[in-house]
């Protein structure tokens, strides 16, 4: 099964990757499913299967134009609403609550000397993940295409931490975040290491509701830091736990979706998939 699900996320993507860069084309079913050599009937069933639209409607939600409609709208309205009511009224986690407690001086300073970090891999409709965890809360989560070198990579923020294979409670909890097990999430709390500036950066990411978009720029503003842009998109680019702070959300103020520290397929496929989800709860 495993397999299986690793074998459609590689088809799915490789799809995404040929709509995202021919999308001014508008290129047909039989076009896109000869280029990952399937038959048209087979794609468009694997593709609804996975995102819950069909790949004509999920082209719709990555074009620019749409991009544009969907900032233009979270600027006007939800994006300011969303930052007056924290996670609430919005989106797909209304109900989610998750706060975030920095590490202190000697944790940040000491490499995570007398810290226990429990962690594990878990498959999600976008690919395997390493999702990692200390006793108050979660601390990491990547897309971890190389098991083996992402967890090298997680050592190595905390190299002087002490590291168990486990799958616990709050790492299940948090990972409810890709399934429509609602319900099931209570409160999520994240245990980070960043500066002051990045917590906050962090901290406001989660405040944009599922199915929108916002730019750099907006989360300055919205910072009280309207000219540290650039800073804004360094912290960004930093961000220790993949999805459920969703620098994917970012995107350039033109409507191009720009980069990700994933890769901009899976950017662009996380995109549409909430944008799709979204859309159908409406």
């Amino acid at each position: 099964m495993k397999a299986q699900e690793e074998t459609n996320f590689s088809r799915i993507a490789e799809a995404i990757g040929y709509i995202n860069g021919n999308f001014k084309t508008q290129p047909g079913l039989e076009e896109i499913a000869e280029k990952i050599n399937l038959s048209p009937f087979h794609f468009q069933r694997l593709f609804t299967e996975w995102a819950g639209v069909s790949p004509k409607k999920f082209l719709q939600y990555l074009t620019v134009e749409h991009a544009k409609k969907m900032l233009k709208e979270n600027q006007a309205t939800l994006f300011e609403t969303a930052f007056e009511t924290g996670l609430s009224g919005t989106g797909r986690l209304h109900d989610l609550f998750v706060n975030i407690e920095g590490m202190t001086p000697g944790e940040y300073k000491n490499g995570g000397e007398n810290l226990v970090i429990n962690y594990s891999f878990a498959e999600t409709p976008f690919g395997n993940i390493l999702v990692a965890s200390t006793t108050k809360g979660i601390c990491h989560i990547a897309f971890a295409d190389q098991a083996a070198v992402e967890l090298e990579l997680l050592k190595a923020k905390f190299p002087n931490a002490a590291y168990q294979q486990i799958a616990d409670v709050t790492q299940q909890r948090a990972l409810y975040i890709f399934t429509h097990d609602w319900d099931k999430i209570g409160e999520i709390k994240l245990h980070l290491k960043g500066t002051d500036f990045q917590l906050k950066v962090w901290e406001t990411l989660l405040k944009i509701p599922a199915g929108q978009l916002t730019t750099y720029g907006t989360i300055a503003k919205s910072i009280g830091r309207p000219a540290a842009s650039r800073a804004v998109g360094t912290a960004i680019g930093a961000n220790p736990v993949a999805f459920l702070i969703p620098c994917h959300r970012i995107i350039q103020s033109t409507g191009l979706l720009g980069g990700y520290h994933w890769g901009t397929t899976r950017k662009t496929a996380i995109i549409g998939w909430e944008a799709a989800m979204t859309d159908n709860e409406a």
